[in-house]
């Protein structure tokens, strides 16, 4: 009787695409220490040479002067982050409610013109942002926005992508479901807030991630619809310290202001990446 030995065998396309996957975050991670580095860096390692890519002796004067020398404005840097906060934190909490109401009738419910209303949200999404500048700023300028943060939160709520978004989710919830809730007694109100909005986690983190990034890193709406230094935001300040009169000096105060504001992403991020995948994931089941 003979007995056959097996043998393991290597997996080479595994270890190849580990391989890949470890070298490109890596690459893509680098810039991030880097700029993390350089922010600890006093001015005299700085323009060492040949350059370092860590710092011999880190110190903390970096955030110091960035919280009371600013480029060349006199607003401290806490105000943009104040105004940054303020406006992003609007533009994410405001747009998933709206968006959620918008999507739920559209998905769940017969509606006059309900197919047109959709086209032109999918119509919307073919759309460059900077294709709207020009009427947005004649609207906000016209109706006496401009200098408050109403100009800055407001365009940022119309998000066709977070309606598309939590439609195509919907489509996947059981109209078994919302019909037993209304044999219960149950009004479409808290259908929808205890029953729908639970089970759009997924789309809603989704939604709130691309919404953030984009709201928190957006230098537009605070250039053009505020004069005023005080409404400025984190963008903005950047801008205002890699400009003018000795920015060479200012390299290390500017790789600290960038550090501080991809923090706040990350760290969003890593909260929403679970739900994000399971988003994905959903994308791609039929019912």
């Amino acid at each position: 009787m003979k007995t056959s030995i097996k043998r393991k065998r290597i997996d080479w396309g595994g270890i190849f695409l580990y391989t890949f996957l470890t070298i490109g975050g890596l690459l893509f991670l680098s810039p991030l220490v880097y700029m993390a580095s350089t922010s600890v860096k006093p001015i005299s390692e700085l323009f060492l040479f040949p350059p370092r890519f860590f710092p011999i002796n880190p110190t903390l004067v970096n955030f110091r002067d960035l919280f009371f020398i600013t480029g060349t404005t006199t607003v401290p840097f806490s105000r943009y982050i104040f105004n940054s906060v303020l406006v992003t934190s609007a533009v994410v909490f405001f747009g998933v409610i709206i968006s959620a109401m918008a999507a739920y009738p559209l998905a769940k419910h017969t509606m006059p013109f309900k197919s047109m209303v959709f086209s032109l949200i999918v119509t919307a999404l073919m759309f460059s942002p900077v294709v709207l500048q020009i009427p947005q700023y004649l609207i906000i300028s016209r109706s006496g926005m401009m200098n408050t943060y109403w100009a800055m939160i407001l365009p940022g709520l119309a998000a066709p992508v977070g309606i598309f978004l939590m439609i195509q989710f919907l489509k996947q919830i059981p109209d078994s479901l919302l019909e037993a809730a209304r044999m219960e007694g149950a009004s479409e109100w808290r259908i929808l807030w205890t029953i729908v909005f639970p089970l759009l986690k997924p789309a809603v983190a989704t939604f709130a991630l691309f919404s953030f990034i984009q709201a928190w890193n957006d230098p537009y709406a605070s250039t053009m619809y505020a004069t005023k230094d005080q409404l400025k935001t984190i963008p903005f300040a950047i801008t205002s310290i890699s400009g003018g009169a000795g920015v060479i000096a200012r390299v290390g105060t500017l790789a600290a202001a960038s550090f501080l504001m991809i923090i706040p992403t990350i760290f969003v991020f890593i909260i929403t990446q679970r739900m994000v995948l399971q988003t994905m994931a959903h994308s791609g089941m039929k019912e």
